[in-house]
Formats: structure tokens, C-alpha cells, sequence
């Protein structure tokens, strides 16, 4: 009886493997992933790249000579192959990360290429990214380099959705590390919810509170009553600005007294 566990085990360990030598195969294709479906009739394998007339080659040659590889070396099959673009190349880290190696293999500038990889992924639409080398670059010690544009979160779970990807190359000087960080757009979406308040809740809660009503549509402001402590003795407060008619007994005296003498 054959073990489950060590099975998927295995064929993860050959997918893995099988990605890691078309990575080594085509990587100046700018190869980006791999994705191996077992159908009826063998294995199905769509290779996602930046170039894919690179890993056709001429008449298909190329694609013969991957599928004669796999079939022999990994146990995969009558493996049909299919070739697809990447759509948008600047938004994958792990074509960055390879155009990154092949810029610092020609010679050019590391801070040159590292400004115009960040231009380029923002120009591409992502929210933010980030890239980091570590090596020596003209001098014996190592340095440090890591520049970020945009906005990228570094920890919780919104960090899971950033794409990474690690790379290295080797110069005359030492080996250099690559680490490309983007932040896809419309990818990490918040799940907020927004709850309308009960109105029967919201009812109470005024009169637990002594609050009114707000005027409904059609009456005047003018005409509602402030709820006041002299309800029960039939005095009444009127809004501000207005006096009631009974609020004229409630004019201090030295007003009145002016007034009667103003009128003599």
C-alpha cells in the first residue's frame, strides 16, 4: 500500500526541482514560475516568462529538447508544454529580480539599477516596493543597500501578500545578494463592515438619556419644545431668540422699571 503522506511529499520535491532547472535553464528569459496539472493523457505544464519566443526557440526546438528532459529525468509522462507572457512584468518580483542580476552581470551601476527597478514597478501601478543588495560592490567590505517607494507592509498579516523574491549573482568582487519586495495593487483588501444602528435601540437610548427627536422634514425648527425641569408647573421654555407669552412675568425688575420710564 502506497503511504499518501510520502506521495505528495514526493511530487512536491519533483515540482519543486523542476522549477529550480527551468529557473536555472531560462533565466535570461526571464522565467517566472511553472505550473505542472496531470490530465488524462499525461502531464500538462504551462511555463509563465517574460520572453517566450526565448524558451520556443526556433521552430520549437527548444520546447522539444525541455519536454525530452522532463520525460526522461523526471518521470513526467507524454509532458505538453505551453508557453504564456507574463502580463504585466514589472509587477512580478522574480523577473525584477533576474533583470536586476543581468544589469549588475553587464557592469552597470548598482544604484543606477536599483532607482530605475523602483520607477519602473511604480510606473507599473503597485502600491509600493522595495529592493535591498547586500555584497561588495567596489570596495573589500560589504555594504548594505535598501531603498523603498511607495507604501509596503513589513509585518501582521497584510506582509503575507507581498510578492518576494531572492536572488544573487556572482561578480569579480564577491557574491551579491537580491531581495525584490512589490506590493501588487488591489491585492491586501481590508474587510470592514458597516452596521446601520437599530432604530428601536437608538429610540431608547433617547429616552434613557432625555434627548428629543431631530424636526422632521416639513416643520419648523422654531416651534419644538425644549424638554425643561418646569414641565410639571405648566411653564414652558421657548427656543432662543423668542420670548413666550408668559415669559413676561419672568423680566427682571429694574428692566421693567426702565421701560415704564422711558414711556413717561
Amino acid at each position: 500500500m502506497v503511504d499518501t503522506a510520502k506521495q505528495f511529499v514526493a511530487e512536491s520535491k519533483r515540482r519543486l526541482m523542476i522549477d529550480e532547472r527551468l529557473e536555472t535553464l531560462y533565466r535570461k528569459a526571464g522565467y517566472e514560475r511553472v505550473f505542472i496539472t496531470k490530465v488524462p493523457l499525461g502531464h500538462q505544464i504551462t511555463i509563465y516568462a517574460e520572453k517566450p519566443g526565448i524558451i520556443i526557440g526556433k521552430k520549437g526546438a527548444s520546447i522539444r529538447d525541455v519536454s525530452a528532459l522532463l520525460e526522461q529525468e523526471y518521470k513526467l509522462e507524454n509532458p505538453q508544454i505551453e508557453v504564456r507572457p507574463v502580463e504585466v512584468p514589472e509587477l512580478s518580483s522574480k523577473v525584477m529580480a533576474y533583470r536586476m542580476r543581468l544589469y549588475l552581470e553587464r557592469g552597470l551601476a548598482h544604484k543606477r539599477i536599483v532607482f530605475s527597478t523602483l520607477d519602473a514597478v511604480m510606473r507599473a501601478g503597485a502600491d509600493g516596493t522595495e529592493v535591498s543588495l547586500r555584497g561588495k560592490f567596489t570596495t573589500e567590505r560589504s555594504r548594505f543597500v535598501k531603498l523603498r517607494k511607495g507604501q509596503i507592509h513589513q509585518s501582521g498579516d497584510p506582509a503575507n501578500y507581498n510578492d518576494v523574491a531572492v536572488t544573487n549573482v556572482l561578480l569579480k568582487p564577491g557574491i551579491i545578494g537580491i531581495k525584490v519586495k512589490i506590493a501588487k495593487p488591489a491585492v491586501f483588501k481590508p474587510q470592514l463592515t458597516i452596521h446601520e444602528p437599530n432604530p428601536a435601540m437608538l429610540s431608547a437610548l433617547r429616552k434613557e438619556k432625555g434627548l428629543t427627536l431631530p424636526p422632521q422634514e416639513g416643520t419648523s425648527s422654531e416651534t419644538t419644545a425644549l424638554p425643561s425641569a418646569d414641565a410639571s408647573e405648566g411653564v414652558t421654555v421657548a427656543p432662543e431668540g423668542r420670548h413666550s407669552a408668559d415669559s413676561t412675568s419672568a423680566e427682571p425688575e429694574e428692566l421693567r422699571t426702565h421701560l415704564v420710564a422711558e414711556q413717561k
